[in-house]
């Protein structure tokens, strides 16, 4: 019976070892200075404990009595740390209802021409909407003003690492470009292909559902749900024009169709290291490229099968496409106001589809994002404008959530030329999705002393506040 319990024992420790050494040569590959000596520090510690342990059994020691109460405390050692930080915390309620778990009271539709980008992006000074819009908001015309007079939304395209960002906005210009010319209402809301054109493809909504996830993924897509659509979620007006379509600007929103197909695409891992360099942005706007790509290809494809769709990506949203993620079972909503996915953090780009073509709704999820970004708070603290905040949920909106300060974000962005990405880099959901960070968030995703645990382990690893990593040597930017 013994040298069965050594033999457990022994496995655990060579097992322990084994993740160890991934680990290690997972923070080499990942250019993370930091991690990679704690983890060879930490590689080098479970050898030795194994090592150790081999040595006990072999000279006899593991045989005698004071061999023997080493066992005992080691397996119950073990067996207290699978309880205490493996065992499956209790579900949260708010999350498992979606958005509804975070309604604390009445909710308003939100203006398009709200939105920070609107505002910068859209509208002309001089014109009559511009008129119009301060008019109705001229607590924002001073701020907005200042910001033009930096030279537009973003300031100067990556000034943060003039002289040498050229080649870098040169790239990332060119992913923006494509998003543009997916703008047009031909083309985010397409008609059917004449080869179709009046026939409609009957399908029931189990194999409509498994077709168009099936698809969704094909063409690029790490995550893909589906859900009803709430219509507080839907702007209230529009706000964004790329076509000189200003009749529409101002005008009501109004969505007929009843489900949202929501997709996630991910952001490369050592661009967003980089952040808040320009490296950074291309990763964002090749993303933003390649979710409208896909929106527009399936929108194509639902309206070939006879069925309405409108396609909803960065240069034409209907709605908020979070609050539409987060119902679609894709995540939850983290304190830096982002999508928290369970294998990529909020390291992904979002994009979607509207259809009234009949779908199998998702569920949402609870995969501990709450929990574990209340206790840690590491995008708060780095981020560079103090947007985050470091507070607990408030009510916002008819909503209890954290709040990003989206004014103080934006002019950040002004400042350095880029969308900064700092939160997104540091929070430590972010890392790489090898085999040692698949573990670390499957244990944080169920129980809340791991996450507790994990955090000051990342705090210890990459530090509290962890500086850009290099850029690949094509996207040097100094």
């Amino acid at each position: 019976m013994v040298d069965i319990i050594i033999f457990l024992i022994l496995v655990g420790l060579c097992g322990q070892a084994a993740v160890g050494l991934g680990y290690w040569i997972s923070s080499i590959r990942e250019l993370e200075k930091r991690a990679s000596v704690f983890a060879g520090l930490q590689f080098l510690a479970m050898v030795g404990a194994a090592l150790l342990f081999f040595y006990g059994w072999h000279v006899g020691f593991l045989h005698t009595g004071g061999g023997i109460a080493i066992l005992i405390c080691l397996l119950a050692g073990a067996g207290l740390g699978v309880f205490l930080f493996v065992k499956k915390t209790p579900t949260n309620p708010k999350a498992l209802k979606g958005t509804r778990g975070a309604i604390v009271g009445d909710v308003a539709r939100v203006d398009e021409r709200d939105i920070v980008f609107a505002r910068n992006r859209s509208i002309r000074p001089g014109s009559e909407q511009y008129k119009a819009y301060y008019k109705m908001r001229p607590a924002y015309e001073k701020i907005d003003a200042a910001r033009r007079e930096k030279g537009g939304p973003l300031g100067q395209p990556g000034a943060i690492d003039k002289p040498k960002d050229r080649p870098n906005i040169a790239a990332t210009l060119s992913s923006q470009g494509i998003a543009l010319n997916l703008s047009a209402a031909e083309t985010y809301q397409p008609a059917a292909h004449p080869e179709f054109d009046g026939q409609r493809i009957e399908i029931s909504p189990q194999e409509a559902t498994q077709r168009i996830k099936g698809y969704t993924l094909n063409l690029g897509a790490k995550h893909v749900g589906i859900t009803k659509i709430n219509p507080l979620w839907l702007y209230s007006k529009r706000g964004e024009i790329f076509h000189e379509n200003w009749q529409d600007w101002g005008q009501e929103i109004e969505v007929t169709h009843k489900y949202a197909v929501v997709f996630t695409t991910e952001m490369a891992f050592e661009l967003v290291g980089t952040a808040p360099h320009t490296p950074t942005v291309i990763s964002s706007m090749s993303n933003y490229a390649q979710g409208a790509s896909i929106a527009t290809q399936l929108a194509a494809y639902i309206a070939n099968m006879g069925y309405a769709a409108t396609a909803n990506h960065v240069r034409h949203y209907d709605a908020a496409l979070v609050p539409l993620a987060v119902d679609a079972g894709l995540g939850e909503t983290g304190r830096l106001g982002y999508l928290m996915t369970k294998d990529f953090g909020p390291r992904v780009r979002l994009a979607a589809v509207m259809t009234e073509l009949e779908l199998i709704e998702d569920r949402p999820v609870d995969i501990g994002v709450e929990g574990f970004c209340k206790i840690c708070k590491k995008c708060a603290d780095c981020c560079p404008s103090n947007s985050i905040p470091l507070d607990d949920q408030a009510k916002v909106n008819g909503t209890l959530r954290w709040k990003l300060n989206a004014e103080t974000c934006f002019d950040y962005w002004g400042k350095v030329g880029t969308d900064c990405n700092v939160c997104m880099r540091v929070c430590p959901w972010s890392h790489a999705n090898t085999f040692p960070h698949k573990i670390i968030r499957f244990l944080i995703s169920r129980n809340h002393l791991s996450r507790r645990l994990f955090k000051y382990m990342d705090d210890i690893f990459y530090g509290r506040k962890p500086k850009p990593k290099p850029a690949p040597q094509w996207a040097r930017f100094n």
